[in-house]
């Protein structure tokens, strides 16, 4: 971060970027909020305390990823990468052999692709993973986050055998009448509730160094669903972290957090002691009730209506009836309190679209802004419905950096023509904001952007449905003021204009003049945060 300057700073000599293409040369900042914006000369009249040369710099709004998992990430800073290991098994072995064990004995490791393997086509298994180790527990979690794998020791220790029963919405699969170590969604929790909670200063540790590889990449502001990455770990905790860490001036990214509750009695009890949409401060605030639909694509989870094209044994996983979702989001809802609910299959998405109806219908309200996340296999129905809802929605176009692979592959090639259809949603009215799932995927806005333009992996390849393509500005939008809608902070932050909060990135190249193919390589040269 740059140090804070004097109370009334002129920055010039810029390219900045205000929501609008005609772009300005200069503005102000005083007290850390943007006041005048115009040309050079205009801004210099203002008598400023200091100015800034921007040497010709493209200036935008701080990035806000609208959905992403900051303690998730912070963790995964700290254990094997296994995203950096996973062009084949034994590369990923490798990764985790070298790698020491942490609290309670595990070896931990998150990232691996079975799509991207080399040597095979699989998910690991508990006897690959004894490969790491006999006498430490070994835990590599999937680069979707939906599915996990363990070793034997592992399976010893927790005590799982083929008779432990299985929540709903998850699975566990049985061989030769034993685990074979492979856990989907509901049912990783039977792992990660054994694993030591962190404390709070563990928290603050993860929450600071997730920030700062944000504020690498330029991000500013944040969506973060936190509170179901440790199941031992009650939210009281996760706020104390954050509220500690913004009173001692080290929350460097403005934090929205998505209220991850599954019971609709932790939900009332959480709401009754006050946390509603909204409250809190510029630093850290409540958002939406999250819910997570469903699991991944890629890990054949996501919940669809029909059977996966390449493995039509499956529909993939519901974590909540239809019941369940009436309950928890009619609740959510009647109580002023916006929800984001996970939803990559279309099966999911039918429920939830039927329970946001249902509540609306009981108790209607005009800017709900109630969201999907990920909102990527669609039918042409529903994205009709969405729209007549006005529901915002959370997308993730750097998913097509390794969906646009796999997706006619896994859901047929019609499912495919109508899926990952941002821009006819947005074109349709929707408010689409844009983020990276991290630790999904890496927290690069650029390279999301440049997913978003070209509809192209960041190889080159493809292109998948180019006519979804985002314009430059559309794409910068859904990465600024986009992001700050959906927290229904449009009128405070997300546009360099007065007034608004002075969050702002300097790239040394303007994306407008560059090839669309280049923009995950603008060098960024300035991250100011309130000036």
């Amino acid at each position: 971060m740059k140090r804070r300057l004097p109370m009334k700073t002129a920055y010039i000599n810029g390219k900045v970027y205000t929501g609008d293409l005609d772009l300005q040369q200069a503005f102000i900042v005083e007290n850390g909020k943007f006041g005048l914006v115009g040309a050079n000369e205009d801004v210099l009249a203002q008598s400023p305390d200091a100015v800034v040369d921007l040497e010709g710099g493209f200036v935008c709004p701080g990035f806000n990823d609208s959905h992403m998992h900051v303690l998730n990430y912070g963790r995964a800073l700290t254990i094997a990468p296994l995203h950096e290991h996973t062009s084949s098994l034994e590369d990923m072995i490798d990764c985790l052999r070298s790698t020491r064990p942490g609290p309670g004995g595990w070896i931990l490791g998150r990232g691996w692709n079975q799509d991207m393997f080399s040597d095979v086509h699989r998910m690991p298994d508990r006897h690959d993973l004894d490969r790491v180790s006999t006498e430490h527990p070994v835990c590599a979690t999937r680069a979707c986050g939906h599915v996990l794998s363990v070793n034997t020791r592992a399976l010893e220790r927790l005590g799982i055998t083929a008779d432990t029963p299985v929540p709903g919405g998850g699975k566990l699969v049985v061989e030769d009448g034993r685990p074979n170590g492979i856990f989907y969604d509901d049912t990783m929790d039977m792992v990660s509730n054994a694993m030591p909670a962190p404390d709070v200063e563990d928290v603050k540790n993860m929450i600071r160094a997730a920030c700062r590889a944000m504020n690498k990449n330029g991000i500013t502001s944040c969506h973060t669903d936190d509170y179901g990455v440790f199941k031992n770990l009650p939210w009281q905790v996760v706020n104390q972290a954050y509220r500690e860490l913004e009173a001692a001036g080290e929350l460097t990214v403005r934090i929205t957090q998505q209220a991850n509750f599954t019971r609709l009695e932790d939900l009332a009890e959480f709401i009754a002691a006050g946390n509603v949409t909204g409250a809190g401060s510029d630093f850290f605030r409540i958002g939406p009730l999250k819910m997570l639909g469903d699991g991944a694509l890629g890990a054949h989870t996501a919940y669809l209506s029909r059977p996966y094209a390449d493995k039509p044994d499956t529909c993939g996983l519901g974590v909540f009836t239809a019941e369940e979702f009436d309950a928890l989001i009619g609740y959510a809802h009647a109580h002023g309190m916006q929800v984001a609910i996970h939803a990559i299959g279309d099966a999911c998405l039918d429920l939830v679209l039927n329970s946001v109806e249902k509540a609306l219908a009981e108790h209607p309200r005009a800017d709900h802004r109630h969201g999907i996340v990920h909102c990527q296999i669609t039918r042409p129905d529903q994205l009709e419905r969405i729209a007549k809802n006005h529901m915002h929605v959370y997308a993730q176009s750097i998913f097509l950096d390794y969906d646009l692979h796999i997706v006619e592959k896994r859901v047929g090639p019609e499912l495919a023509a109508s899926s990952y259809n941002w821009k006819t949603l947005m074109d349709m009215g929707a408010t689409v904001s844009n983020g990276s799932d991290c630790p999904v995927e890496l927290p690069v806005p650029l390279s999301g952007i440049q997913c978003a333009v070209t509809r192209r992996d960041l190889s080159g390849a493809g292109p998948y449905l180019p006519h979804e393509a985002f314009s430059v500005k559309e794409a910068f939008d859904s990465f600024t003021i986009a992001g700050a809608y959906a927290s229904f902070e449009e009128n405070v932050k997300g546009r360099i204009a007065p007034g608004m909060l002075a969050d702002f990135v300097v790239l040394a190249q303007s994306p407008f003049d560059v090839d669309p193919s280049t923009i995950k390589d603008i060098p960024i040269t300035r991250l100011s945060r309130a000036g």
